[in-house]
């Protein structure tokens, strides 16, 4: 869902290369992991296949995220909208869905979707690799399904979407469970609880917890750690 932009990346000692790697990432480490590939707009209809309701379960998924009408969110890696359409339902003509997404063709689709469908609370963003470009300390809840692992700069993403958090604003992983290995899903396209924990550390999140209720996937809640600044995490961050 989200893909390579043209921006220059800033030389850090955060990632590892190494030319002997999986085929299905990058060659670029990231705490130990892989970062995988991402997929393209040319596989946009992957994302609306029939059988992904019953595989995930996306109704019960936004019956986890307790969404209020009124709410801020921002649904990172939107693609087609799958996820989008059905966050803007929750939060209702008051609130917002921000809709990020990297590839132009893949929010022309959404924009497109959304407007058959009559959702006139979506703001479609042309985010970066490095950045969402989320405005800051505007958003209750950001939503990553099934996007996280491939993010090319996973540090410099999550420094932004902390930005952007309101005090008592949480972020939400879906990913599939690498624990299960009866998950049909390649290696790197899954993501262990403790990976996801391990990565966190360095922001002001603290973790709330992790519900299996879906089929494949676990579901990982975090919020804006109290008092803490908005991007700011431990020592490791800086």
């Amino acid at each position: 869902m989200l893909a390579a932009d043209s921006v220059a990346p800033v030389a850090t000692n955060r990632y590892d290369f190494r030319a002997d790697h999986d085929r299905d990432g990058i060659g670029k480490y990231y705490q130990g992991r892989e970062i995988a590939q991402v997929m393209g707009h040319e596989g946009a209809e992957w994302l609306e296949r029939p059988e992904r309701d019953a595989e995930e379960q996306p109704e019960l998924l936004m019956r986890q995220l307790n969404l209020q009408p009124g709410m801020v969110v921002a649904d990172i890696g939107a693609g087609t909208g799958y996820f989008t359409r059905r966050l803007a339902r929750k939060v209702g003509p008051a609130g917002q869905v921000m809709a990020v997404d990297i590839q132009p063709e893949m929010l022309d689709l959404l924009t497109n979707q959304m407007a058959q469908l009559r959702l006139s609370n979506v703001v479609p963003v042309l985010g970066l690799t490095s950045t969402p470009r989320l405005p800051e300390g505007a958003v209750d809840l950001v939503l990553m399904v099934d996007v996280y692992h491939e993010f090319d700069f996973p540090f410099e993403m999550m420094r932004g979407i902390c930005a952007a958090l309101k005090p008592a604003g949480r972020v939400v992983f879906v990913e599939y469970r690498a624990e299960d290995a009866a998950v049909p899903i390649k290696p790197l396209h899954k993501m262990t609880e403790a990976q996801v924990k391990r990565e966190m550390a360095a922001f002001p999140l603290q973790w709330v917890e992790t519900s299996r209720v879906l089929p494949r996937q676990h579901i990982l809640v975090f919020r804006r750690r109290p008092g803490a600044l908005p991007g700011i995490g431990s020592a490791a961050a800086r």
